[in-house]
């Protein structure tokens, strides 16, 4: 065992192998859905979507490896939701660029994010948010996979005139994520050993006989097994490096770096906490390391010719699996790398198995928001805003900032002062600039 505590950080008093590799597992099997996504978005941009598949794989192969050989920790990264749909349609099909301008601005970005991390300021903007708000990020993180995994599945729909409601859950994809909730939450409640990964193979075996009423076709479907990987040639570090000076580009990139250290951040928070890798004043473990894997998965992403690589938040599966260690985030790169090879297998697991194993991490994750201090509205109240906002505004980061914004705003009225750090100051501003500016 001494290899692997070398290796991943593995104590074999506190860890089992087995429950490390269960765990990696089911971290994948929730967030693999970024192999289908992310090429289809990308695909509007008419990049090849074989090549983009191929990228998106090995981003997040790269960065995992990272993550467990360097730092350590059970995190996975991948090519981050939200911030592709920037990429595409604002950057590229809003704002006019070409997907070589994107990539190269995604490339700048990863590099300031090294700068930034070998000079600490990420980590030193971290510690000096409060310990209420670090709560709430965890909590709030929750709320948001588990609004995630209920849309996904259809549970959650759109609405036009209150924007949400319940969708359809007697038939099709919605009903597949009712059962899968139902036998997931039963397995975790008789503490069965590897239950969230239990219970997305068992959903995806019952999608086999449950139709999805719109095509008439069972909604676990199979088309084949193995597939060789297309090639990342077109698209392979493919720069515009004429225009890293326009103001277009500055930009761009400061939009990058804005929305994907805070949704970084506050992915790392609540997952660690949930890990128990935090220290009583709700710093994290091992944080430098965490940062530069990301930035690292950054810089390599963009030249497989792909969006911004983060970590992810669906990484709090495998913690509420008993992932503790790199063993974890390695196993999760392992699956990436077999998925360049097998991934019509991967890719037949549909959303509504995975849907389950979301809800019941978010109600995992929701048990920080205990230790805030609900009588001390001071604290209570900007804590609240920014639980509230993650899935209301479908956004990591703007909960966040905004409650950030919200503690330095109402503290300040109230004329608690001392409350208000120096850096809350400074980060607040600055904050309020972001939302006037961009």
């Amino acid at each position: 065992m001494s290899l692997l505590s070398k290796a991943f950080g593995f104590d074999a008093s506190k860890h089992t192998v087995r429950t490390e590799i269960v765990a990696g597992i089911t971290t994948f099997l929730t967030m693999a859905y970024i192999l289908a996504v992310n090429p289809n978005i990308f695909g509007a941009l008419d990049m090849p979507r074989g090549s983009v598949f191929t990228a998106t794989a090995l981003a997040a192969l790269v960065g995992t490896l990272v993550m467990a050989l360097y730092a350590k920790k059970p995190f996975a990264l991948a090519p981050g939701m939200g911030l592709n749909a920037f990429f595409v349609f604002t950057v590229c099909l809003g704002m006019g660029h070409s997907w070589q301008f994107a990539l190269t601005a995604v490339f700048i970005e990863g590099i300031l994010f090294i700068i930034l991390t070998l000079t600490k300021v990420r980590s030193w903007i971290l510690n000096a948010i409060p310990l209420s708000l670090k709560h709430a990020i965890g909590a709030g993180i929750g709320l948001f996979i588990a609004f995630i995994g209920l849309q996904n599945a259809g549970i959650i729909a759109n609405n036009d005139s209150t924007l949400v409601a319940l969708g359809d859950i007697t038939h099709g994809t919605a009903l597949l994520a009712v059962i899968g909730i139902v036998i997931t939450g039963a397995l975790v409640i008789l503490k069965v050993k590897g239950a969230i990964l239990l219970g997305i193979l068992v959903t995806t075996v019952i999608g086999l006989i449950i139709k999805d009423p719109a095509t008439g076709a069972a909604i676990t479907s199979f088309n084949g097994v193995v597939s060789a990987p297309d090639s990342i040639a077109p698209i392979f570090c493919k720069f515009e490096w004429g225009s890293i000076f326009s103001l277009d580009m500055l930009a761009v990139v400061f939009t990058f770096l804005f929305i994907d250290m805070f949704d970084t951040m506050g992915t790392l928070i609540g997952v660690s906490q949930k890990a128990g890798m935090v220290d009583e004043k709700g710093n994290v473990e091992g944080i430098d390391k965490m940062f530069m894997a990301d930035s690292i998965a950054t810089v390599a992403g963009a030249c497989f010719g792909t969006s911004t690589t983060t970590t992810y938040v669906e990484s709090a599966s495998g913690v509420g699996a008993g992932g503790r260690t790199g063993l974890t985030a390695f196993t999760v790169a392992i699956c990436f790398a077999l998925a360049l090879f097998l991934s019509p297998l991967f890719l037949a697991i549909p959303s509504a198995a995975t849907a389950p194993a979301l809800v019941i991490v978010g109600v995992m994750m929701m048990t920080p928001i205990v230790k805030i201090d609900w009588e001390d509205f001071s604290e209570s109240i900007p804590a609240f805003i920014c639980v509230l906002l993650m899935p209301v505004a479908y956004s990591i980061s703007d909960g966040i900032l905004i409650g950030v914004i919200s503690y330095v705003v109402l503290n300040a009225c109230a004329g608690k002062f001392k409350k208000i750090s120096p850096t809350m100051w400074v980060l607040a501003a600055l904050f309020i600039l972001k939302y006037i500016f961009i």
